[in-house]
């Protein structure tokens, strides 16, 4: 086992995970609930490369003995693992989730959503592409548009908090969003691990939680 070979297969997973999350997206913008489907079709691929990657991880581990910036890179490839995981996990919330939002008393979703998806997508690509290239500026980048989704995360929970008391009869779909909202945050949080494994394999510092800079 090679580890070019297991970051190849690490990649193939970031692909499938980026369609997840642009099909579910497309489907929630065009309100074409028969999107959703092909989210469902893509986790069932994100969940294959989950498990086949952590067992390559560990053979890696178990033949080579891997030191220095090796056993970095293999240890933070585990990590992203969990990550794209989960990612694919979301994707698939915010198709459950629209498509309850599609079946309730229509509400225009805020123009916060959008923008987050934007920005939630940019990140993902752009963390694996700062895998892929070992990149740390482009890494630094995307820790930096983490803030940019939270913002715009708390405005949606205002609006809809106060749409919610002007018209109680739309909590549910009110609901909806703010659930997507949040799914929509939790992918760019993972995206945010990621750009920090990359530092982390190249430079060796943990800067998780506020710890060294790069």
């Amino acid at each position: 086992m090679k580890l070019e070979h297991i970051k190849r297969n690490m990649m193939q997973m970031g692909q499938n995970v980026e369609s997840a999350l642009d099909s579910a997206i497309k489907a929630l913008a065009q309100r074409k609930i028969e999107g959703f489907k092909a989210v469902h079709e893509i986790e069932k691929n994100i969940n294959q490369f989950h498990i086949q990657l952590d067992d390559e991880c560990l053979s890696f581990l178990a033949m080579h003995g891997p030191v220095a910036k090796d056993l970095r890179l293999i240890f933070s490839i585990i990590k992203i693992n969990a990550d794209l995981e989960r990612m694919g996990d979301q994707a698939v919330n915010i198709a459950y989730t629209g498509k309850d939002y599609m079946g309730r008393l229509p509400i225009t979703l805020p123009a916060e959503i959008e923008e987050m998806s934007h920005i939630v997508q940019k990140m993902v690509r752009d963390s694996l592409d700062s895998f892929v290239r070992e990149d740390l500026a482009l890494a630094q980048e995307v820790l930096l548009l983490d803030n940019k989704v939270d913002v715009r995360r708390t405005q949606v929970f205002k609006n809809l908090m106060q749409l919610i008391r002007q018209q109680p009869e739309n909590v549910e779909a009110a609901m909806d969003i703010i659930l997507i909202a949040r799914n929509l945050e939790r992918v760019g949080d993972h995206a945010t691990n990621i750009a920090e494994d990359v530092i982390f394999i190249g430079t060796g510092k943990d800067i998780r939680h506020g710890g060294q800079k790069v």
